[in-house]
């Protein structure tokens, strides 16, 4: 059983499916990397309502196992040739597995060198595995010595495929300790050059419209100060030591800094990080909950950015329900309230196809504007921004001024036009502030309104109930088309409750559908929103 040639077979085995299974996880490497590398989040989406991960290797492991079983018995003649003309089908099936699962991730896989080395491990990991089974099937054949059990002994590989979920995130668990120490060997000198920099900074955080906000302080400072502000959103430790690895900010007035959060402590250590002058708290709601457990612990972990700006900095609040429920006098910062009756807001919104109208009011001073951005909470986070400006010095007719040449935040309900129909994209948008007033927008539009959605994500035993009251909301609309088969359920029921017309609904299995029903409806004069494109994890 362990001769030199027996021990050179075991071994040529296992190698050979540690190159080629690995193959069927590129896909699923994708998704480690959308989970930002968390196990257990990554393991949630292989057992996500409506994935078919573990569908599919199981059906994979089947077509193997019945394949190889019939080449065993038929070529059986070959006597022991038999075992090893069984093992083709591992090639064959793997590569018919590969070909129809070609379809290209939404968001690419970035082959950093983090990802290269999982794949690594997830092959030295299938090696182990493998070598494993085959040597514990050739024992047992070998102590079992009927012809039958030799010719079918590697059949039991076919049980791999299953595995490679497990086997991925165990590559994963394997790499995390060197990738965390390698990271922070990394953010220290990030850490340094922004303890050390002289300019302002300002951190944003909230639920919903920190890019949105940063965008747009970003461009009314810099009629005034020379502005850097992290790009997209660049809102983890890793994303902001990116964003200034090559940028001197001493050359800088102002330093701008998205802060993200997917779980408590998370903002805390960005603060550390920043240690940002003044802070900026776009609104809180239920977005996230699925990672902080409830709307509470979302409150709590937003109100770190408090306790980690400098005292006697300013603390702009976009008031709402749950940012009420915030200490700001604990952390010793001068509050910026606001909304309705606070020190500065966005008052008589009225929109329109051509954008918003609304007065902003800063201080006691009132000013009618126009942008042409779209949706309600657009006028509230301009007002955001307008007041950040304000108490940094900028006049308020340099404010109006740069009001007027605001552009869109990509993909933050953004207008264009395409063939005579107005197209507003808002795949970014994943919460249920942001989608309510998206559905507002849209209303505002003449003509025939359509709306394409696969639901909003991220907020765990809430996402039932508010994909029902998103449903309710599209009540009205020409057409609904629902994306895939993850939250639409809920958002049909709650069309349906609300009144909507079951004929005016379509559920399609991925956007490719929903763009050819579009290809075949629209005409000149149409309105269609895009709202939230879910990432391949949501899928």
């Amino acid at each position: 059983m362990f001769t030199l040639a027996s021990i050179a077979e075991y071994a040529l085995i296992s190698v050979a499916l540690a190159l080629l299974l690995p193959l069927c996880t590129f896909k699923m490497l994708g998704a480690l990397q959308q989970s930002g590398y968390d196990g257990k989040r990554f393991a949630a989406w292989t057992k996500r309502k409506g994935n078919m991960v573990y569908s599919r290797f199981i059906l994979l492991a089947f077509l193997i196992a019945l394949a190889s079983a019939v080449l065993a018995v038929v070529f059986s003649f070959t006597q022991s040739w038999a075992a090893y003309i069984a093992l083709l089908p591992f090639p064959v099936f793997v590569a018919v597995y590969c070909h129809a699962d070609k379809r290209a991730l939404k968001v690419p896989l970035d082959s950093t060198a983090r990802a290269k080395r999982i794949y690594a491990l997830e092959c030295i990991c299938v090696f182990i595995a493998s070598a494993i089974l085959v040597v514990a099937v050739n024992a047992l054949a070998y102590a079992i010595k009927i012809d039958l059990v030799t010719h079918l002994r590697y059949l039991p590989l076919a049980v791999l495929p299953i595995l490679l979920p497990s086997l991925l995130r165990l590559a994963n668990a394997v790499d995390a300790p060197f990738s965390e120490a390698k990271n922070e060997k990394f953010l220290i000198p990030a850490r340094e050059k922004l303890h050390a920099a002289e300019c302002v900074k300002i951190g944003i955080t909230g639920s919903f419209g920190k890019t949105s906000v940063k965008n747009f302080i970003a461009a009314l400072l810099s009629q005034k100060y020379r502005v850097f502000a992290t790009p997209a959103s660049y809102n983890t430790p890793l994303g902001i030591a990116k964003a200034i690895e090559n940028v001197d900010l001493n050359e800088y007035d102002v330093f701008i800094a998205e802060i993200g959060a997917r779980r408590a402590g998370d903002i805390a250590a960005l603060c550390d990080m920043v240690v940002p002058d003044h802070c900026v708290i776009t609104g809180i709601c239920p977005q996230h909950v699925e990672t902080f457990g409830s709307l509470e612990n979302v409150i709590a972990a937003k109100g770190e950015i408090l306790a980690g700006t400098k005292e006697g900095g300013y603390a702009f609040i976009a008031a709402d329900e749950n940012t009420q429920k915030l200490d700001i006098a604990a952390a010793k910062l001068k509050k910026v309230l606001m909304g309705e009756h606070g020190e500065c807001g966005a008052h008589k919104i009225v929109l329109s196809e051509r954008g918003i109208d609304f007065t902003l009011a800063l201080g006691v001073a009132e000013s009618k504007v126009h942008s042409k951005l779209l949706g309600e909470h657009n006028a509230r986070n301009i007002a955001l921004a307008a007041a950040v400006a304000y108490k940094l010095g900028l006049t308020r007719e340099e404010i109006v001024a740069g009001i007027e040449k605001l552009d869109y935040v990509p993909h933050r309900l953004q207008l264009y036009a395409a063939g005579g129909v107005n197209i507003l994209d808002d795949a970014y948008n994943a919460n249920v502030v942001g989608a309510e007033e998206a559905v507002k927008a849209l209303k505002a539009f003449s003509g025939r309104k359509f709306v394409v959605t696969p639901g909003i994500v991220e907020l765990g035993i809430l996402e039932e109930g508010e994909n029902a009251a998103l449903g309710g909301k599209l009540v009205g609309l020409d057409l609904v088309i629902l994306v895939g088969a993850t939250l639409v359920t809920a958002v049909k029921r709650g069309y349906l409750a609300a009144g909507g017309e079951a004929e005016k609904l379509t559920v399609v299995p991925d956007l490719a559908a929903a763009q050819k029903i579009l290809s075949e409806t629209l005409q000149p004069g149409d309105t269609v929103l895009f709202l939230n494109d879910l990432p391949d994890i949501y899928q």
